[in-house]
């Protein structure tokens, strides 16, 4: 009979911060493991030190390396990879033997610990029990006496690790947040908290509930003196109410107290950095706000005195009249859209709220953008390179009976079909309705080109026909290209030729 495995959390490193369940499992265990760095005394060893029984079996599994450098041929995710299975194989054998092992996990055993990468490895084999402990960045609120976030606020949890310009986009775009992973990361980490306007609401927190604990603003700490048990609390008061992103921010209609300024909507292309223009970028440079949904804001560069106004992908024109009314106001607002604003963007919906009298003395400038059929065309070679359409097939903002009829007019006109929107997690039936209208007109071996993604990591293209294009694995990541009778594939790519014989 195999023995039983158990993470157990320790907690943050007051002993009596550890729960009642985690200290019998403790003391009912046949062998007790703990992770440690090289050279040093493991921190949940010593957190747990009273409960261990005297005679018990004690594994330490001693971290190769602690840094992102390694000799090992993989590199660090090498040595860490292989340190995780040698460490799995040695508890293996004393569960193989019968023997209960516990493994010490400080904070919580699944929030940014070892422990997982153990249980990837042996739960499937060996009976499992996770208990969990209370994580730092608690017994760092507590410390502090700081309430993270209230009623609806959305608290965000980050590790100091990640790019700096992300780590600022987060942090703008949350009401609490909690940065783990300090150290060296510290003072990327306190750039990115200037920038997103956070850091006089951050404080510094240094092995919580550890005898040596203390605290002080971000602003205060001696960057050269960061330990790895360190955390920063941002407090969600600070924001006194930032909105949710289904959410329209709202913008009081006062007196404009300033001349009104010049409202840009710029469109940021559809996938990398690369593909938005340097127009675009000076642009957003520039601007103290930007107005638009949440995932095209997160691409926008963060850096101080930005304003983020984030909202859903449903409420278009109050997102428009929101930023035409802080333009009113004198404020450089951008609107920002996806791929090209003018294309299926915010660009149609800013002209359509700049219809009130209210905004005539706002002007408007559209900056153009990398559009998503350009760059699923790109990919594919030149589908586009003769007369071509793009339809939407979002029947949201027109009734399907209109689709159709474009659809076969577009059909009966022989020319390449951009189809934007072609389904979502509520409209499935649209795409398989618009592909039985195509092939009502057009040959069977009919070129399609199928983007998902184009641009970003999970990027692919598929290059099928009209009859063996399956309408179920279409989804909203996707924008299809439809040749023309005239559209080829050749050995380097799809292309459609630029002429056209006569009737």
């Amino acid at each position: 009979m195999t023995g039983r495995f158990a993470g157990v959390g320790v907690g943050p490193g007051d002993p009596e911060l550890i729960t009642r369940k985690a200290a019998r499992l403790i003391a009912e265990a046949d062998v007790i493991a703990y992770h440690a760095g090289v050279g040093k005394a493991s921190n949940a060893r010593r957190i747990a030190a009273d409960l261990i029984p005297a005679g018990v079996v004690e594994e330490q599994l001693t971290y190769p390396v602690t840094t992102g450098t390694s000799d090992h041929p993989g590199g660090y995710t090498g040595a860490m990879a292989a340190f995780y299975e040698e460490s799995a194989a040695r508890l293996a054998a004393h569960l193989d033997a019968g023997r209960d092992v516990v493994l010490l996990a400080e904070g919580d055993p699944l929030f940014y610990g070892s422990f997982m990468y153990m249980h990837d490895r042996l739960a499937a084999t060996y009976e499992t029990e996770i208990v969990p402990g209370v994580p730092a960045f608690l017994a760092a609120t507590a410390t502090t006496a700081s309430p993270l976030v209230r009623q609806t606020d959305v608290l965000t949890v980050l590790p100091g690790t990640l790019p700096e310009p992300e780590l600022a986009r987060r942090l703008a775009d949350t009401d609490g947040a909690v940065i783990m992973k300090l150290g060296r990361t510290f003072p990327a980490v306190r750039r990115a908290l200037e920038a997103a306007g956070r850091l006089d609401h951050a404080l510094y927190v240094e092995r919580a509930s550890m005898p040596e604990e203390h605290w002080v603003r971000v602003t205060e700490v001696d960057a050269e003196r960061v330990p790895y048990f360190s955390l920063i609390v941002v407090t969600g008061d600070s924001l006194h109410g930032r909105r949710s992103r289904d959410e329209v921010v709202p913008v009081l209609a006062a007196e404009p107290e300033r001349a009104p300024a010049e409202l840009l909507v710029v469109g940021v292309g559809p996938g990398p950095e690369a593909w938005t223009t340097p127009e675009v970028a000076a642009a957003l440079a520039e601007v103290d706000h930007v107005v638009g949904y949440g995932p095209y804001l997160d691409r926008v560069p963060q850096r101080p005195g930005l304003r983020r106004h984030a909202s859903g992908n449903t409420v278009e024109v109050d997102r428009a009249r929101a930023a035409l009314m802080l333009a009113l106001r004198g404020e450089r607002v951008a609107v920002v859209s996806g791929g090209d604003a003018g294309v299926f963007g915010m660009a149609a919906a800013v002209f359509e709220a700049a219809e009130d009298p209210v905004f005539a003395d706002v002007a408007i400038r559209v900056l153009p953008g990398v559009s998503a059929i350009q760059a699923v065309a790109a990919r594919a070679g030149a589908p586009i390179g003769a007369d071509f359409a793009v339809m939407s097939l979002s029947d949201r903002l027109k009734p399907w009976p209109v689709i159709e009829h474009r659809l076969r007019a577009v059909s009966e006109a022989d020319l390449v079909l951009g189809l934007y929107n072609p389904a979502s997690r509520s409209r499935t039936e649209q795409i398989r309705r618009a592909v039985d209208v195509l092939r009502e007109h057009r040959k069977p071996d009919t070129v399609v080109v199928v983007g998902r993604d184009i641009g970003r990591a999970e990027e692919s293209l598929t290059v099928t026909t009209l009859a063996d294009l399956d309408p179920a694995g279409i989804d909203m990541k996707c924008l299809l290209i439809i040749g023309a009778s005239s559209t080829r594939v050749g050995a380097a790519g799809v292309w459609t030729p630029r002429f056209v014989e006569g009737p």
